[in-house]
């Protein structure tokens, strides 16, 4: 695979009452965000609920993924643990699956300094060699390649772009930022929202790359709303239920969290037929 750019939708994680991986809803949303032109596809990141998932649902969830790419985009990994033995198993498993690259991400219960947080990511980009993708951390090691963002900070992307002197590639996380970032030097934009408007997702991303910054701050606009969605109701949540208004039974968020209620459910539709989604 060449380069990580663009858009890598993250996944969500569908999981039935029993607890099994609903494999043909997972498989046909990546066929339609691969058809909608994404650029790769991200199992297992916050919109997949990672954090209330087993380690077998983990694996499935990555495998089915894989198997519905079949190498048409890169799939990107989350690894994420709180135990650097944990994580390092998680990459290594992924990568003899063949993902792509690993998004390396630090579930901390109690606080670490930062040499620790350092030698996690490090112990995760030494168990494989494969790219890997830093979730909001830094560290100097050759395959930690990209960096994803979720500040929404461009006075912080400027002082990494400057003190990396362009040795990582910048990912945006949320969707009312991207033509922002892209206009720093990022390269794309790693977010769940992008599994409901995929391909206006891809439109603006290519109007950015051209540098039609008009355009693209026309489409990032509408984007925006979608933020603000987000931020009225829980992420993974509100993806599942706007996935499931478009026709993928992804089922329920997991537990511990709940569902939408009917008023956050209409919000959702609402916001998604306003934005010509649905």
């Amino acid at each position: 695979m060449s380069a990580f750019h663009g858009v890598f939708p993250y996944l969500v994680s569908p999981i039935d009452a029993d607890g099994k991986v609903m494999e043909a809803p997972l498989a046909a949303l990546c066929e339609a965000l691969i058809e909608a032109g994404v650029h790769g596809l991200t199992p297992l990141g916050s919109t997949g609920e990672f954090a209330y998932l087993s380690w077998p649902q983990r694996k499935r969830i990555v495998e089915v993924v894989l198997e519905a790419a079949a190498g048409r985009v890169p799939v990107v990994a989350g690894v994420a643990a709180t135990a650097t033995a944990d994580a390092v198993a998680q990459t290594r498993a992924f990568d003899a699956l063949g993902c792509d690259g690993i998004l390396a991400i630090l579930e901390a219960y109690f606080p670490l300094k930062d040499d620790a947080i350092e030698g996690y990511f490090r112990a995760i980009a030494g168990a494989t060699q494969r790219p890997v993708v830093l979730y909001t951390a830094l560290a100097k090691v050759p395959n930690i390649a990209y960096l994803k963002d979720a500040s929404s900070n461009t006075g912080r992307l400027l002082s990494i772009l400057e003190a990396t002197e362009g040795e990582l590639a910048i990912f945006a996380a949320s969707a009312h930022v991207p033509a922002a970032v892209m206009l720093l030097g990022g390269v794309g934009w790693m977010a769940g929202p992008a599994c409901v408007a995929p391909r206006e997702s891809v439109a603006l991303y290519e109007a950015c790359r051209r540098g039609a910054w008009e355009d693209a701050m026309v489409l990032q606009r509408p984007l925006w709303r979608l933020n603000q969605l987000f931020a009225r109701h829980m992420l993974a949540p509100c993806i599942k239920t706007g996935l499931s208004l478009q026709g993928f039974a992804v089922g329920d968020p997991l537990p511990p969290q709940a569902p939408l209620g009917p008023e956050a459910q209409e919000d959702v539709r609402r916001t998604l037929s306003g934005l010509g989604l649905l």
